[in-house]
């Protein structure tokens, strides 16, 4: 997994000089934060269990254990939680979000032509794409280079990859929103959303994408009884 130069991890700050209440309110503060207490990144309310996803969390306990061979790092929540507003451009340059896909379930990937993994596992993804792609699913590859826009499109033409429309986020801002929410922390990123925007898992490096444990956990992502994928 590729560490952008903006990702490298911050050292904590230190308490020193503050009162030892204060000092215990802020890290209970602190922990109610990062684990739901005021509200999900994810768009969840606070103290809630992201009623909105109701259908993609009973979902979860079967797609969990297929988390397994070549897509063992994949990470299933307990609950799942509506995905932060993203937006990127299309094919054609123009501004789109992830209600653009309303009704489908995506396999969201943001990769880079600076990045190898992600190089390294486009060709699988086209792959995925073919095998599973159509009217109830696709595979959402944004790449976020931001000098030479015509990079990218090049080096997918070079290793033919053909099943994968384009989107692109020149700024990066994609990247920057999911590491705000606790879901970027290197590249190449990935999240499996459901048609209605909630997250089934996401993946923090590279993957086989097109090897049977990953096609197993997408059908049994997309079938609608999560007992018969």
């Amino acid at each position: 997994m590729s560490m952008p130069n903006d990702a490298e991890p911050k050292k904590s700050r230190s308490f020193t000089g503050i009162g030892p209440i204060l000092a215990a309110s802020v890290l209970v503060l602190a922990s109610l934060y990062a684990f739901g207490g005021f509200g999900n990144l994810f768009g969840g309310k606070a103290g809630g269990t992201g009623g909105a996803c109701t259908t993609a969390t009973t979902k979860l306990p079967t797609l969990k254990p297929l988390a397994k061979g070549e897509v063992a790092a994949l990470q299933v929540p307990e609950v799942s939680k509506p995905v932060v507003p993203l937006q990127f451009e299309n094919t054609k340059g123009e501004t789109i979000s992830l209600a653009a896909f309303k009704g489908r379930t995506i396999l969201l990937n943001l990769w880079a032509t600076w990045c190898v993994p992600c190089r390294l596992e486009m060709p699988a993804l086209d792959k995925l794409q073919k095998e599973l792609g159509g009217k109830d699913f696709e595979v959402v590859a944004v790449n976020i280079d931001t000098r030479n826009p015509e990079k990218p499109r090049q080096f997918l033409k070079e290793i033919n990859v053909e099943g994968l429309a384009y989107y692109a986020d020149p700024k990066a801002r994609i990247f920057q929103d999911l590491k705000a929410a606790g879901r970027a922390f290197g590249m190449p990123t990935t999240l499996l959303i459901d048609p209605a925007g909630c997250e089934l898992a996401y993946l923090a490096g590279p993957a086989e994408w097109a090897g049977a444990d990953a096609i197993g956990f997408v059908r049994a992502a997309l079938a609608k009884d999560p007992a018969k994928p």
